[in-house]
């Protein structure tokens, strides 16, 4: 008898030991990498988008490629004023488009889209855990909506703002969807002076 408890505790303990390994592992592989929340991809390229080394006024705008009008309507828009602006104002502006759906956007595909717009913007894909950091540092709303009998399965109903950053990442100014591109000239004339004087 006293055999039979010492066998059923040590059977107890090795079930307890086994448990926690396996759920040690559950958790840990689980949770998705850490990555640094400013370094993304642009096609096949790796972007930092607080490189230090690089001093030009960051012009991002959030959306996805799918989406049917508010992005496309407001990359136009940041094309016109990118358009409009003198050549070395241009060589001080980095305009980025950065998806809110990085499970149907991978970095070639957020590449390609915002080139469609203007050869100087450039799209860039981060995980869903750099995309959920970067939305919350800027108050980015966004939210996913299942669409019932559409091949899209889901859109991505999101705030619509540009917002102009130092190189450090910290917001200058935001500016609310709009369909006039001077509101963005005017931004940028002005925020470039203040970029260039920090």
């Amino acid at each position: 008898m006293k055999y039979q408890w010492i066998i059923l505790t040590l059977a107890l303990g090795a079930g307890l030991i086994t448990r926690y390994v396996v759920d040690s592992r559950d958790s840990t592989t689980a949770i998705e990498p850490a990555s640094p929340m400013n370094i993304l991809e642009s096609g096949d390229q790796t972007v930092n988008l607080y490189d230090q080394d690089d001093p030009r006024l960051r012009i991002i705008y959030f959306g996805y490629t799918h989406c049917p009008d508010v992005c496309p309507t407001s990359l136009a828009v940041l094309s016109a004023a990118l358009k409009e602006v003198k050549q070395d104002q241009l060589d001080q502006i980095w305009p980025i488009f950065i998806t809110l759906d990085p499970e149907r956007d991978p970095p070639a595909k957020s590449a390609e889209y915002a080139q469609y717009f203007h050869k100087n913007i450039i799209g860039i894909t981060g995980n869903a855990t750099q995309t959920k950091a970067l939305a919350e540092k800027y108050g980015v709303l966004y939210m996913r909506t299942e669409l019932e009998n559409s091949a899209l399965e889901y859109a991505i109903d999101h705030s619509s703002f540009f917002y102009f950053l130092k190189p450090d990442g910290s917001l200058l100014e935001k500016v609310p969807h709009t369909l006039n591109s001077a509101i963005l000239v005017d931004a940028i004339d002005r925020l470039l002076i203040i970029n260039g004087d920090s």
